[in-house]
């Protein structure tokens, strides 16, 4: 039986009689391009740019923010998908790439088999607001209202299919509750009208939050990450509450396309890690009100699978299709 020691000898021969290997340039040579599938300016967008800073000045090369909004992300995500997989054009992705595939029925991409995991990279958890009229405190005092007033509540979200109207969904599916859903085209005329009383609750992300709560316009119930925020510490998480384990949020992280090679990947997946540490980064994170993440492909990948398959069972059981 050949010793793992004559293995290596043979194979260190073979390399020998063959001669030195072709050196192989290092990842990046030139400007990379990051697609950010959202218009600028949003929370997205800015994590995006000071990642994308952070990793032109860790590599020596310019990462170039190109934002393609629309259609939920999905816009900018097909576009990413039809690139060429050599490691210079990456997609800044959001959970609406495990959404997308539940909501539409003809996606012109495949978010699995049309893109490579890198890392994830943040995470934004959703907050449940209530406007000060509704007679709660906390999330079992809200459970019993709703459960002692069927047809009384309202909550509004960003749009139909976005993640602050499948957090809501999700949590009301949890603790066996229904309310009627009021979309809005966007964050901003959603909570204009949760703070008007027009609807009496929503879950948002935090960011969009921290300042109506601070100000005493709307009250926070609960946060959907696993543990506290530091923007809101004296705000219970669900799972600590009527839902035990729950956990969501709007997601982020970096994908590029599928047959991208894996040297690239390993190497922009350390850069991420690393710049995820950076104080820069971090600053805008906070201010966001999203907590870092990081992961290894592998492991981002196998989320977003997962993200995938737990919002499938949500989709359909609400029935939402957005074609």
């Amino acid at each position: 039986m050949r010793t793992l020691t004559q293995t290596a000898a043979a194979a260190l021969a073979i390399l020998v009689l063959a001669g030195p290997a072709p050196a192989r340039a290092a990842w990046p040579e030139r400007p990379v391009t990051m697609v950010v599938p959202f218009p600028p300016g949003g929370p997205t967008d800015l994590v995006a740019r000071v990642l994308a800073k952070q990793l032109a000045d860790q590599t020596g090369q310019t990462f170039v923010v190109e934002n393609k909004g629309g259609a939920n992300g999905n816009i900018g995500m097909q576009y990413a998908a039809a690139a060429k997989p050599d490691g210079y054009t990456v997609l800044y992705n959001t959970s609406s790439i495990a959404l997308s595939p539940n909501l539409y029925r003809n996606l012109p991409f495949d978010p699995v088999k049309d893109f490579t995991a890198v890392s994830s990279t943040a995470v934004i958890p959703l907050v449940l607001l209530t406007h000060p009229s509704v007679p709660v405190n906390d999330v079992r005092e809200f459970v019993d209202y709703a459960r002692a007033n069927p047809g009384k509540l309202s909550y509004g979200s960003a749009g139909a299919g976005n993640v602050t109207h499948l957090g809501a969904l999700l949590f009301l599916r949890s603790v066996g509750i229904q309310a009627v859903h009021v979309p809005y085209r966007g964050s901003a005329p959603a909570m204009t009208d949760l703070v008007g009383g027009q609807v009496q609750f929503m879950t948002n992300t935090l960011n969009d939050s921290l300042g109506f709560v601070r100000e005493g316009k709307l009250k926070a119930l609960a946060v959907s990450s696993k543990a506290r925020s530091p923007q809101l510490p004296d705000t219970p998480t669900l799972g600590e509450t009527v839902v035990p384990d729950f956990e969501m949020g709007a997601w982020q992280g970096m994908v590029v396309p599928a047959g991208t090679p894996q040297a690239v990947v390993d190497a922009l997946n350390a850069q991420i890690r690393k710049a995820l540490q950076a104080p820069p980064v971090l600053k805008q994170l906070a201010a966001q009100g999203a907590q870092p993440l990081g992961s290894s492909p592998a492991e981002y990948g196998e989320y977003i699978r997962a993200e995938i398959d737990r919002w499938h069972e949500v989709v359909q059981a609400a029935d939402v299709r957005l074609d």
